[in-house]
């Protein structure tokens, strides 16, 4: 079913991996994905950011390439 690939265990990184990360791969070989509300995501988001509210995220889920890493914020 569907619903439960929500609830799989995902690894936590902290911002100093993440900055690291960003700076290994080259833009386009990952998602950047800002689940807050559209008005948050317009006072900051990181560059290349996608944004896709929580509230709207299971029914859009299914737009992000799973052959790309995530990482979400």
């Amino acid at each position: 079913m569907f619903w439960k690939k929500l609830f799989k265990p995902v690894k936590a990184i902290e911002p100093e991996e993440v900055k690291a990360f960003l700076s290994r791969w080259p833009e386009g070989s990952y998602t950047l994905l800002d689940v807050r509300q559209p008005a948050e995501y317009e006072m900051f988001h990181l560059p290349g950011a996608r944004l896709i509210p929580m509230a709207v995220l299971p029914e859009t889920l299914k737009e992000l390439d799973p052959e790309k890493p995530v990482i979400v914020y």
